[in-house]
C-alpha cells in the first residue's frame, strides 16, 4: 500500500464522523438539489474570505508603497498639488485597507452569537465600499505617478482611461451580467 493509499475503514469513518463534508460533494453533484440557508451563508462566508485575501494583498503592498513615497528625495521637489493628491491617495488606501480588513474584526467580534446572515451581509457591503475606495487609490496613484513620468493633460487622460476600464471590469460587467441572467431565468421561468 502507498502512502496516498487508505484502507477502507479509514474512509468509513471519516464519512461518519463529518457527513456534511461528503454530502457537501455529492449535493454538488447533483445540480438540481438547493442548498439549505444555513449552507449558502456559510458558503458566502468562505466566497467573501476569498475574496478579501486577494484585495488585502493588494491594498497592503500599494498602502506600503504610498507610504515609503514621502521618504524619497523625488517627493520634496513635488508641487502643492501633487502633495494633495498624495495626501488624497494615503486618506484613501488607509480607507480602503480598513473596509477590506473590517470582516476579520467583525468575524473576532460576532463569533459564536449566532449572526452569520448579518456578518456576511454587512462584510458584503464593507467588500464593496473597499473596492471602490481601492480604485480610487489605484486612480490616484496612477495620477501622481504619470504626473511626473508624463506632464501635461496626457497624464490625465490615460488616467481617466484606466479608471473607465476599472469601472467596467469591476462594476458594469458584473451588473451587465446579473441583468442578463436576471433576464434569462425571467424567459425560463415563463
Amino acid at each position: 500500500m502507498t502512502m496516498t493509499e487508505r484502507p477502507a475503514e479509514s474512509v468509513k469513518e471519516d464519512t461518519a464522523c463529518c457527513p456534511d463534508q461528503h454530502s457537501q460533494g455529492s449535493r454538488a453533484e447533483g445540480a438540481d438539489v438547493p442548498e439549505t440557508a444555513r449552507e449558502r451563508v456559510n458558503r458566502r462566508w468562505h466566497e467573501i474570505l476569498q475574496e478579501t485575501r486577494v484585495a488585502q494583498t493588494g491594498v497592503q503592498i500599494l498602502f506600503g508603497f504610498l507610504l515609503s513615497v514621502a521618504f524619497t528625495p523625488l517627493f520634496r521637489e513635488l508641487g502643492t498639488f501633487d502633495h494633495a493628491v498624495y495626501v488624497v491617495t494615503v486618506l484613501l488606501g488607509a480607507s480602503a485597507t480598513s473596509a477590506l480588513i473590517a470582516p476579520v474584526s467583525l468575524h473576532r467580534f460576532l463569533s459564536g452569537q449566532r449572526m452569520k446572515h448579518e456578518l456576511v451581509e454587512t462584510a458584503g457591503r464593507l467588500m464593496m465600499c473597499g473596492l471602490v475606495l481601492l480604485a480610487l487609490t489605484i486612480g490616484c496613484t496612477l495620477l501622481l505617478i504619470l504626473r511626473i513620468v508624463i506632464p501635461g493633460p496626457f497624464a490625465e487622460a490615460l488616467v481617466g482611461g484606466v479608471m473607465l476600464w476599472f469601472g467596467i471590469c469591476w462594476y458594469a460587467l458584473p451588473l451587465w451580467l446579473r441583468r442578463r441572467a436576471g433576464r434569462r431565468s425571467g424567459i425560463d421561468g415563463a
